[in-house]
């Protein structure tokens, strides 16, 4: 076995045992290869489930959570999904060979701009990246089927949760930046909003306005 295909076979074999089971979310992660998202010093560590710095002072996550993430959508080929925090592109694009269309928003030019030479490369045309304060979200392209946040948010956010379809599902980590953060899915009902709590995670904040590129 030749070490790229042994190293595939890990990473894929690191997410099943951390909870990743949907086929389609596996088969889309086999598919994005996680080492063009990360650049510099820690591009040899590209394929270990931990999260690496970026750019801005952002991070990617660890392939588990990204995972764990996108099984937790429950994407339909024909969903419109928003990302908030474009950050590598990498969540992004695992998100485009699930979903009909994939709008994903960063407070960071600089991000979008080398998140979407990744995308042309990759050839993943059904990706729209945008510079934008994703706490206000897409009116113009709302209402979405899925929403996912990369950022933790104090409360799940209420503009957000506006522009999810009724039916439509938010992952969104929650709590105070310094202290612990809960993974909460979302579902918008007839009725109301239901919360469920998945697991403790560790995000950046989700911050208002647009970011210094650095």
């Amino acid at each position: 076995m030749t070490g790229d295909a042994e190293r595939k076979m890990q990473f894929l074999y690191a997410l099943r045992s951390r909870g990743v089971t949907d086929k389609r979310v596996l088969q889309a992660m086999e598919s994005i290869d996680r080492g063009p998202f990360i650049r510099g010093i820690f591009s040899d560590r590209a394929y270990e489930d931990m999260p690496l710095p970026i750019a801005c002072g952002q991070t990617i996550s660890q392939p588990s959570i990204v995972g764990l993430m996108t099984q937790a959508l429950k994407i339909s080929p024909r969903d419109k999904v928003l990302e908030v925090g474009t950050g590598s592109g990498y969540q992004a694009a695992v998100l485009s060979r699930l979903a009909r269309r994939v709008y994903t928003v960063d407070r960071y030019s600089r991000l979008v701009r080398e998140a979407r030479t990744l995308f042309d490369e990759m050839d993943l045309t059904n990706i729209t990246a945008i510079t934008a304060d994703g706490s206000f979200g897409l009116p113009d392209q709302a209402p979405f089927d899925r929403i996912i946040v990369t950022a933790a948010a104090e409360d799940p956010p209420g503009t957000l949760l506006g522009q999810l379809k009724t039916g439509g599902i938010m992952v969104v980590p929650v709590g105070q930046s310094d202290a612990v953060q809960h993974l909460i899915v979302a579902r918008k009902t007839e009725n109301g909003v239901e919360y469920e709590e998945l697991r403790q995670v560790r995000f950046v904040p989700l911050l208002e306005g647009l970011g210094k590129d650095t």
